[in-house]
């Protein structure tokens, strides 16, 4: 339990690393393009910049589009007792409690540290589970808290983003600008290449993304089953999330990676292979696999 949740974190590391890679090789794809190196410096500045800006806004845009709404204790007893007494048992700062009006079950965390943290749940999840189950759920949440897993999606969204954005202006300007023809007269197949690489780029930086997410999610649930002591009941809200799930009313991809399940819930093939979560029987079976050894 201990050495998987050691090698996420490593994983972490490589994983931020490779995304490095990728937009410094796009910096430097360009500076040849366009004959330039101090391209490579603004790519640089320009992905770390939004990265920045993600880190300190997200979690207030995450609030913003799912329409939840702050409470205290005396709004919902009963979630807010639930967040307090694991932040208790954890030794975490009390997380600021959302309530979400959609009678879709799921919940998220987010927020750039855990002194800044936000839960919420939807009124569909309080409605469906136990008191243990919700109990479980929260616990994974709390788990995302402490594992600093919100601040990672942040950084990783952002750079995601970033590279985006970057190959799009490139691929822009190498189609309709003057590099073009320049590098057609020097070397059009390195141009080729290049054009590539950029059109490539944003489609491993949102696969390592799915795949951050995917691992974070079964941190998450050890990091919840440890607090627990109970991993029975988080594999059971999570086969009522995987049984009685439904989409939400106000979807957004940009953020469903921070769900405990796919908002979205799609079921074709291409959505399963760009899924933002690992598949809930698994999770289900790495939980109850769990159970025999506290």
């Amino acid at each position: 339990m201990y050495s998987a949740i050691r090698k996420n974190k490593i994983n972490t590391v490589l994983i931020i690393m490779l995304f490095i890679l990728i937009i410094g090789g796009l910096g430097l794809l360009a500076s040849y393009v366009y004959n330039d190196m101090s391209i490579v410096i603004f790519v640089v500045v320009i992905a770390v910049g939004y990265a920045t800006i993600q880190y300190f806004l997200a979690g207030r845009q995450a609030i913003a589009m799912s329409g939840a709404q702050r409470i205290e204790k005396a709004d919902n007893p009963r979630l807010y007792r639930v967040v307090e007494n694991l932040a208790i048992a954890t030794g975490s700062p009390m997380p600021k409690v959302y309530i979400i009006h959609d009678p879709a079950p799921n919940a998220f965390a987010t927020g750039r540290d855990p002194e800044h943290a936000i839960v919420a749940a939807t009124t569909g999840l309080l409605d469906m589970m136990t008191d243990a189950e919700l109990e479980g759920v929260m616990a994974h949440e709390l788990g995302h808290v402490r594992n600093y897993d919100i601040r990672l999606n942040m950084i990783v969204y952002g750079l995601v983003v970033a590279i985006g954005m970057i190959a799009d202006m490139f691929l822009r300007m190498a189609i309709f600008g003057g590099g073009r023809n320049n590098n057609n007269n020097n070397n059009p197949i390195m141009l080729v290449f290049g054009l590539v690489a950029m059109i490539v780029a944003p489609l491993i930086a949102t696969v390592v993304q799915l795949a951050v997410s995917r691992q974070r999610e079964y941190l998450a649930d050890a990091t919840g089953a440890l607090t627990t002591r109970h991993p029975e009941a988080l594999a059971s809200a999570l086969h009522k999330l995987g049984e009685y799930g439904r989409p939400m009313a106000r979807q957004n991809t940009s953020m469903a990676h921070m769900w405990i399940a796919d908002p979205l819930v799609k079921k074709s093939f291409t959505a399963k292979l760009f899924a933002t979560h690992p598949p809930i029987p698994d999770r289900i079976r790495r939980l109850l696999d769990m159970g025999g050894k506290f």
